[in-house]
């Protein structure tokens, strides 16, 4: 290949290569040392990373080209399968991953999985026909290997957020593969701390016929008692050790760097990144911030590492000012107001159900409601302007519109009114935040409706990412209003009539069988973001301080004919707070100890479904273990 020289290492199966072939250094990718261009990345020894898939696929597989006589004889080598999770920033990663295997001509069947079920028995039904599989979104956070038991020659490649990483994952370097970005800290124990071989010594005492004196024997059987009661103290102590390393390694639930992130990265490595990626990494991006995944740090770090990448692919000079055509596209940093899909809903709709804005003028309430009235008086906005549609207002009132509301909501308290963010133009009239593509996808995504599958909604939450499918971004725009209006008035009802009550170290809710719009919240996102909107709401309409510090268990009917319920944990609604999550352990343990009847089927550990008989033992116990 163009003169270029391969060599391989024995562990950690590097690959080098020589300068002199641009095409060579895009393609290749290996898990030592990675090298594009100028830029040399230098991974860990114990960590696998992902890059040049094409080609990695190509070695794994047939060890050449894909005009190898060897490839044909491999029947499992043939297609990549991917598993990927049913969330928006999965979704993204995947439309990323779909380009890169494009351009590549490599071929790949595409399994969309909601839990831990369904990709178990997904894997059980395609193992025999693909040796390589991609887990997006799920499979980090659980030892894979025992979960799936894999033949020994099956390789997955892993680019999941979920945090902590299964230590088993880590330190498996044959076939696992984590796809994870360098500043990505794990927090990994070390590998002697947590592992260790078993070497039971028991040659000592059938020496007997050495010819010794038997009190020669007798001191040296002594020395040996005394030798394996110090070695079962030291492997006492080790494993107590252990146990506490990894109870405090794994206690809490959190994410990482957004995997549309991860693989737009791959793509920019490998010199293969198109405005179209960039757009899916920020959408990515943008949901993991809208579901409070991720710090505020973390999210403005991430905005700042995709808004060069943005001025890089989005540069204009000015004597190009009119030479845009009508469907292309482009994106723009945002420094725009925080309303949910302002700019397709009327002004007074957003402000209503925001969950910033309504849970600060508590718009629940009789005084919250005159609140917005002078919030829009300070502002001198006409109610006849501020209630039609964004798009129908006028110029002259949308030109400073934003500076307007960042004024006025400081002076009613609301600091942070607007947010670093990204817009997209899909031509001269087309144009959409990158939060209004992530609720109408999300929406999409669980839409109630009972004719369609689980499947059907993932795919049409897939398309609408496309731009070719901008009829059906609109309708998950539609569907998204109704979903953030069903969410406002489920607040506003567990509010009035006090649903939220102490449980002494956290707070809880429950949604009754027959509470409007409750199917809408059967589904892991929708309660997760209700729960979020709820605690938010509360804390501002507490006079409690303590409670204004606890976290939320919050649950919905699942299936009355199952008699299941959804429980969802949230932690602590601080300004301060780390985002870790330590539900889904407390989860596992209440359950443990009460015998509940509960599915711990879902990614995000702190999401479970539990058998509506057992709820009140369940949150006994919950209750008592964090006391």
């Amino acid at each position: 290949m163009d003169g270029s020289v391969f060599s391989w290492g024995s562990q950690r199966e590097a690959v080098g290569f020589s300068s002199q072939s641009n095409d060579v250094r895009r393609a290749w990718g290996f898990l030592g040392k990675l090298e594009a261009g100028n830029r040399v990345y230098v991974l860990p020894q114990k960590r696998c990373f992902f890059a040049g898939w094409a080609r990695l696929f190509q070695l794994r597989m047939a060890e050449g080209d894909y005009g190898s006589p060897v490839w044909p004889n491999h029947k499992r080598g043939k297609r990549v399968l991917l598993f990927v999770a049913s969330d928006v920033d999965a979704l993204c990663a995947c439309k990323i991953l779909q380009a890169l295997f494009h351009c590549d001509h490599v071929q790949y069947t595409l399994v969309p999985v909601s839990g831990w079920q369904e990709l178990e028995t997904a894997f059980l039904e395609h193992k025999e026909q693909f040796r390589y599989f991609i887990l997006i979104n799920c499979g980090a956070n659980v030892d894979l290997l025992d979960i799936l038991q894999p033949d020994e020659d099956t390789v997955f490649f892993v680019c999941d957020t979920h945090r902590p990483v299964n230590v088993v994952n880590v330190y498996n370097d044959t076939q696992i593969k984590l796809l994870i970005k360098q500043d990505d800290d794990l927090e990994v124990p070390a590998y002697d701390d947590i592992f260790r071989d078993e070497e039971e010594d028991e040659e000592h005492s059938e020496n007997d016929s050495d010819g010794s004196e038997p009190s020669e024997k007798r001191t040296r059987l002594e020395e040996e008692i005394v030798e394996q009661t110090m070695k079962r103290r030291q492997k006492r102590e080790w494993e107590a050790r252990r146990r506490d390393i990894l109870f405090d390694y794994e206690q809490y639930e959190y994410h990482g760097t957004s995997s549309a992130m991860v693989m737009f990265d791959l793509a920019w490595m490998m010199s293969k990144d198109l405005n179209d990626m960039l757009w899916w990494a920020i959408v990515g991006l943008t949901d993991q911030w809208v579901q409070d995944k991720i710090t505020q740090m973390k999210y403005v770090t991430d905005v700042g590492i995709l808004q060069r990448h943005v001025s890089r692919h989005n540069h204009r000079n000015e004597d190009e000012e009119n030479t845009l055509s009508v469907d292309c596209t482009r994106i723009s940093f945002e420094y725009d107001l925080r309303l949910v899909l302002y700019q397709h809903w009327s002004l007074h709709d957003s402000l209503c159900n925001t969950s910033y804005t309504a849970a600060r003028f508590k718009l629940w309430s009789v005084h919250g409601q005159k609140r917005l009235q002078e919030f829009l008086a300070d502002m001198g906005l006409p109610l006849k302007q501020v209630k039609q549609k964004f798009q129908s207002m006028d110029i002259s009132l949308k030109e400073n519109l934003r500076e307007m509301i960042e004024e006025s909501a400081n002076k009613f308290g609301m600091k942070d009114m607007r947010v670093q963010t990204f817009s997209i133009h899909f031509g001269f009239k087309h144009k959409f935040l990158a939060s209004d593509v992530v609720f109408a996808t999300m929406s999409l995504m669980e839409s109630p409706e009972k004719d369609s599958s689980g499947t059907d909604h993932f795919i049409q939450a897939l398309d609408s990412l496309s731009r070719s499918n901008l009829d059906k971004l609109y309708l998950g725009l539609e569907l998204a209003k109704k979903q953030l209006q069903a969410t406002q008035q489920t607040i506003a009802s567990c509010l009035c009539t006090n649903l939220v009550i102490s449980q002494g170290p956290f707070l809880y809710c429950s949604l009754m069988e027959g509470t409007p719009d409750v199917m809408l919240f059967s589904k892991p996102a929708s309660l997760s973001l209700l729960s979020r909107h709820l605690l938010k709401s509360f804390v501002c309409s507490t006079k409690n301080r303590r409670c204004k510090l606890l976290p939320l268990v919050m649950a919905a009917p699942l299936s009355t004919e199952q008699g299941t319920v959804t429980v969802v944990g949230i932690p602590p609604e601080t300004d301060g707070s780390d985002r870790k999550n330590f539900f889904g352990r407390a989860f596992e343990k209440a359950a443990e100890s009460t015998s509940s009847r509960t599915l711990h089927n879902h990614f995000d550990l702190s999401v479970i479904e539990l058998k509506a008989e057992d709820r009140s033992k369940f949150l006994d116990a919950l209750v008592s273990l964090l006391s």
